[in-house]
């Protein structure tokens, strides 16, 4: 297949060929222009900038007109329902085409700003100073900036300035391979480039170009270091050119200043804190309080991990809950133990028997011990070491093949002895007949952990002779035990996965007698992150810590569908290629590997395989010893913190300096990297640690050979492989790769090839001998293929879920938007009111039932019926429904035309003579049951004369009821999605069972939402006694996010006296930067003093 392949290459060419042919004609054109304007002075290079963004402007004046014309004329009065919602519909169609529009001029004048850019790297590079005319941007930026200064007229910019709290001075221009990098990411791709490349200069490329349009460009990163360093670092490129840069993770979230952040034309930032201001928007009650755009462009730098690690959890705001902390965690943990325990002894007992049955020949009866052993506790250390020996796991694969054959209908004879049952590679647990008879040993209960057949019951009680009151009392008391056996149920599973599946110091720490959860991709503790469906309490009762409170979910997205919503989405990353098809059937992204600027000359050797993990250890200290020794900096990979540690325990006997650097000694991150590449230093990391960052190699260093790359274990991904081994070999560099592997290894266990370990076996392999072969690192990166389609999996299930959810988010926050700007609410109202009238005569017509329709409309309404009886039965629905909604609609302008005149002569008193104390005013409107605040402006409502009282009740009303319904619509899908899980047990898919179900809640909700809006503007009103109140902002839920570890620092102390004092925040390294006296000249060249001028902001 391999040269079939080859040869099919040869003929059509592959992909890689394909596309960097297809850019080279653009690179070409990039030279040209650059050649055009090398000679030209610095005022002319910046007045590119201003000639490009005319060019974008002029190409879409005509459709901002149309646009403009066209609301205008929806704002008329008197217009038509329907009317409108065309204007409106044809307003949405010519703004997409606006960014089709923009997108093909920027595509025109690619050459001419990627070469702009270029030779302001140039000219930065190659002169300490640049002197251009100044101007107001200039200005403001001296004032506040070191690199910048006012001389007269000129404004004087340096080629040195302060990132990440280190002076750097400016030392790269774009060379070819970047400037297609550059192409591939502005025309919305990955672009794969190897470590070392400069993806952070690649990037200045695209983000100046689509800037140029005004609507905002992102630049994402996996952590804020990096998003302040790169913010800082390029930063200077883009003021020179007048554009304005700034990160949010700089800013308190909700605030001012990450609101001017968003507004830059350029805003870098973590994937988190961009996922979470997208919620924290809509759950605005101002449009002041808005801080994002329209989503328009952005990059995501090392997007592998942000669009595919990351995307595993969903980003979530929670609250509080009642009863959250009502949990039977502590009560059930010590049978739990128990349970273990036994299973424990028993597992032990079968493997020394299986020893015996292998001594004496007979393997069948072994292997069924051994597989028995597998499915009880298959992380058993004992188990592991005995399957490494010869002949052992091919008994087991042979074995576990014989019983799964026929649908594993001969399972049950092997986990009939067993307490409970462990599917390691499925990550699932079943407590057997035998674990729940020896859990309920002590309870008379002997049905406490039996679910109740609810069917069956419900069916028996239909033919038992009751009154309808008993019927009806016995089928509660039934479904209330269902209820409480279902979350019990859960609640020992949970239970059973911390004790068995999940260790300290490999899936998670304990650090400040708190569960921290460490990211199995970077080693990384990931603050505040927690294991959902009670996953996290139950490891919090396992190890003897405090057991938090359950949360409710206010708002959720995941990553996929939050990136989804760009115009134009891209990426870059060392590693992209291996997950090439989900970056396409997720994100329809293509992958384009870029060539290096040098070529790669690092020595990638072959695995290196042994039958143990002691063998396997024993052979990297050595290996290290002799490294280390030849003056080589050593890299040492690990997939834990177990294991880091028990490697830093042996060098430090063999008295080997090192460096550790994992989730426990994540802080020291940066200090360590840096000293990485220096000669004998020896590293030892997790495999993504210190990713964004390059480990930097001296003459001396490379003249011995280079940085040595030892990995440990191969991790689940390839991708993560080839990080690692990326970290040498940077900019041709020499340098070396190695992994060890044992048959113990987590990967090796459940997915390697069952033909390595007959190899070994034939071929006798006493202890510490090693086999080495292409063919079986091959064979690993089969097994490795398995578990990234096991993974890919899970998101893409994840992911069905979310996008249930997503459909429903969008309808919901199109009405939430609507109402917050007010533009399209009066429509959104209109249709409410008509779809309200059409389901309530839909529901009454059939059955002709004439005084329901009457008492509905009364009830939900606050109408008289607009038809006779005699209509009412002669009319179809269509004539009935808009008699009804012109009857209707006509009674609620009245009602607010009467509340407005009523409240507009207090309002006026209270401007006239109160306006200096207040800026708004609280406007009460009851129906009696319920009363809401309206917060409406002074000044604006006493210059329309009330006219926008109307519209603040209408904004403030459906607002409100919006938020109530979609938070306990979100609780229902949350109790939905964990009910459907128990359909499998049915044969049945519970993804189109949340599918379904789904569908009828929402179209429940959708219909509640317009009923509760509508009642309560047709029936509320004013209170007869109203006092005017100053507008003083509503004190925030205690809300939490599911990811705050990457929240900005807050400002000030901002905390809730009522909440424990919080640890005070590390000291942050001092920013060396200008320092201006108050009564000095202000560094603009204004000539006044700084106090007067740019010291007043």
């Amino acid at each position: 297949m391999a040269i079939f392949l080859s040869l099919v290459s040869k003929l059509f060419g592959n992909k890689y060929d394909k596309d960097i042919k297809s850019i080279e004609p653009i690179i070409k054109q990039i030279h040209l222009e650059h050649e055009k304007i090398i000679a030209i002075s610095n005022d002319e290079l910046r007045e590119k900038t201003t000639y490009l963004k005319a060019k974008i402007e002029k190409s879409i004046r005509q459709e901002k007109e149309k646009i403009s014309s066209l609301k205008n004329k929806a704002e008329q009065k008197g217009i038509d329902k329907d009317e409108k919602e065309e204007i409106y519909n044809e307003i949405d169609e010519i703004e997409k085409s606006v960014i089709e529009i923009i997108e093909v001029t920027q595509n025109e004048i690619l050459p001419e700003a990627f070469a702009v850019i270029k030779e302001t790297a140039t000219r930065f590079k190659n002169n300490a100073t640049i002197k251009v005319t100044a101007n107001d941007i200039d200005r403001d930026l001296a004032a506040n900036k070191d690199f910048v200064s006012i001389e007269g007229a000129h404004a004087i910019y340096k080629n040195s300035w302060i990132a990440a709290g280190n002076e750097i001075t400016w030392d790269m221009i774009h060379y070819d391979v970047q400037l297609v990098g550059g192409v591939v990411l502005h025309q919305g791709k990955i672009a794969e480039m190897s470590t070392g490349e400069g993806k952070t200069l690649v990037a200045t490329l695209p983000v100046y170009l689509n800037a140029l349009a005004g609507l905002g460009v992102h630049l994402v990163t996996v952590n804020n270091y990096l998003a302040k360093r790169d913010a800082e670092w390029m930063g200077p490129i883009f003021q020179f050119h007048g554009l304005s840069i700034d990160c949010i993770d700089n800013h308190q979230p909700n605030s001012d200043e990450r609101k001017q952040a968003y507004l830059a034309d350029i805003t870098y930032g973590t994937n988190n804190e961009f996922g979470f201001d997208y919620l924290r928007d809509n759950m605005a009650r101002r449009p002041k309080d808005l801080v994002q755009r329209k989503h328009h462009y952005t990059i995501v730098d090392e997007v592998d991990s942000v669009l595919i690690d990351d995307a595993r959890t969903p980003l979530i705001i929670s609250g509080p809950i009642p009863k959250g902390d009502v949990h039977e965690y502590n009560e059930l943990k010590h049978k739990l133990e128990r349970l273990v325990s036994v299973q424990r002894k028993f597992v032990t007992t079968v493997i020394a028997d299986a020893k015996k049955m292998f001594a004496e020949g007979n393997s069948d009866d072994a292997g069924l011990n051994l597989l028995r052993a597998f499915r009880g506790l298959p992380r058993n250390k004992a188990l592991i070491k005995f399957l490494s020996e010869e002949g052992v796991k091919s008994q087991l694969q042979k074995t576990e093949n014989f019983y799964m054959q026929d649908q594993s209908k001969e399972m049950h004879i092997v986990d009939e002895e067993l307490f409970f049952v462990i599917d390691e590679k499925n990550n699932t647990i079943e407590l057997t007949e035998k674990g729940i008879d020896l859990m309920t040993k002590e309870i008379e209960d002997k049905n406490f952990f039996v679910m109740p057949d609810v069917g069956a019951e419900i069916a028996i009680l239909g033919k038992e002779d009751l009154t309808d009151k008993k019927r009806a009392s016995k089928k509660e008391e039934l479904l209330r035990d269902f209820a409480i056996k279902s979350e019990r149920i859960h609640t020992v599973n949970q239970l059973l996965k911390a004790y068995t599946l999940f260790e300290k110091d490999v899936e998670y720490v304990v650090m400040d007698n708190k569960v921290k959860i460490v990211d199995e991709q970077t080693g990384r503790i990931m603050e505040g992150r927690r294991y959902s469906d009670g996953l996290h309490q139950a490891i919090e009762a396992k190890e003897n810590v405090k057991i938090e409170e359950a949360t409710q979910t206010y708002a959720t997205i995941t990553l996929q569908n939050y990136f989804r919503m760009y115009n134009k989405l891209s990426g870059m990353t060392g590693t992209a290629e291996t997950e090439a098809g989900e970056f396409w059937e997720i994100y329809k992204l293509d992958v384009v590997v870029i060539p290096t600027n040098r070529p790669i000359v690092r020595d990638d050797k072959d695995d290196l395989v042994f039958k143990t993990n002691r063998e396997k250890y024993n052979a990297v200290i050595e290996e290290i010893d002799t490294l280390t020794k030849a003056g080589r900096p050593i890299l040492v990979g690990t997939t834990s913190v177990e294991i880091s540690e028990l490697l830093s325990r042996t060098l430090k006997m063999r008295n080997i300096k090192h460096n550790v650097l994992n989730a426990k000694l994540h802080q020291r991150e940066a200090d360590i990297v840096a000293e990485a590449g220096k000669a004998s230093v020896v590293t030892i990391a997790t495999n993504m640690a210190g990713r964004g960052t390059d480990i930097k190699l001296s003459d001396e260093v490379k003249q011995a050979g280079g940085l040595a790359i030892l990995g440990t274990e191969r991790h689940d991904s390839r991708r993560v492989d080839r990080q690692l081994r990326g970290r040498s070999g940077r900019q041709g560099d020499p340098g070396s790769s190695q992994f060890f592997v044992s048959l113990e290894d987590n990967l090796m266990r459940l997915f390697g090839s069952e033909r390595i370990a007959k190899l070994m076996d034939r071929m006798g392999l006493e202890e510490g001998e090693v086999i080495q072969h292409s063919m079986v690192s091959k064979s690993i990166e089969r097994a490795q293929k398995k578990v990234e389609e096991n993974n890919f999996g899970i998101r893409k299930r994840l992911l069905e879920y979310d996008d249930v959810m997503n459909q429903q988010r969008e309808v919901i926050y199109k009405k939430r938007r609507h109402a917050l700007f007010g533009d399209r609410l009066s429509l959104d109202i209109s249709n409410m009111i008509y779809d309200t009238c059409e389901s309530i005569v839909e529901h009454t017509h059939e059955a002709k039932d004439f005084e329901n329709y009457k008492l509905d409309l009364i009830r939900f309404l606050a109408s008289d019926s607009p038809v006779s009886e005699q209509e009412f039965q002669d009319l179809n629905i269509t004539e009935i429904v808009e008699k009804t909604y012109d009857s209707c609609y006509k009674n609620y302008q009245l009602k607010s035309e009467s509340i407005a005149k009523k409240a507009f002569p207090i309002i006026k008193d209270v401007y006239e003579n109160q306006s200096a104390t207040f800026e708004n005013i609280v406007i009460p409107f009851t129906d009696g049951m319920k009363t809401l605040q309206v917060v409406t402006n002074l000044k604006e409502t006493v210059e329309q004369e009330g006219g926008n009282i109307g519209l603040a009740i209408e904004k403030s009303v459906t607002l409100a009821i919006i938020d109530d319904t979609w938070k306990e619509h979100l609780r229902e899908m949350d109790e939905l999605k964990q009910s459907v899980q128990n359909a499998v047990y049915e044969q049945k898919d519970p993804l189109l069972i949340y599918k379904f179900e789904s569908f009828n809640l929402f179209k429940t909700l959708i219909d509640k939402v317009n009923k509760e809006i509508v009642s309560f503007l047709l029936k509320a009103g004013l209170p007869m006694q109203s006092n005017v109140q100053e507008e003083r902002k509503q004190a925030e839920t205690n809300l939490q996010t599911s990811r705050p570890e990457m929240a900005a620092p807050s400002s000030g102390n901002r905390q809730n006296p009522n909440q424990p004092q919080q640890e005070q925040q590390k000291t942050q390294p001092v920013r060396v930067e200008q320092k201006v006296g108050r009564n000095e000249p202000c560094p603009c060249g204004s000539g006044k003093k700084y106090k007067k001028c740019h010291g007043r902001y």
